[in-house]
């Protein structure tokens, strides 16, 4: 989930990035590993943000480093072209 913290008891949906196996290795994804937390090799996916109602969200599956979260809102920035 992308939405800040603070947002998401007052909000109906919330920003969700999906986690990939599918590498592509383009400016708009972010390559994880075990290191980050994450069951295997994968890619969270910019180009494909979606919004998803809070309650589906039961489980965290990482918490993402400070660095890691730099290179999201960069491929963020690519995405978008903001």
């Amino acid at each position: 989930m992308l939405t800040r913290t603070e947002a998401v008891t007052v909000l109906n949906q919330v920003l969700a990035v999906p986690a990939t196996r599918t590498v592509r290795g383009i400016p708009t994804e972010v390559p994880l590993d075990h290191d980050d937390g994450m069951p295997g090799p994968c890619a969270l996916a910019l180009d494909n943000l979606s919004l998803v109602r809070p309650a589906l969200c039961t489980e965290r599956v990482t918490d993402l480093s400070p660095e890691v979260m730099a290179r999201v809102c960069t491929a963020l920035q690519v995405a978008t072209a903001c």
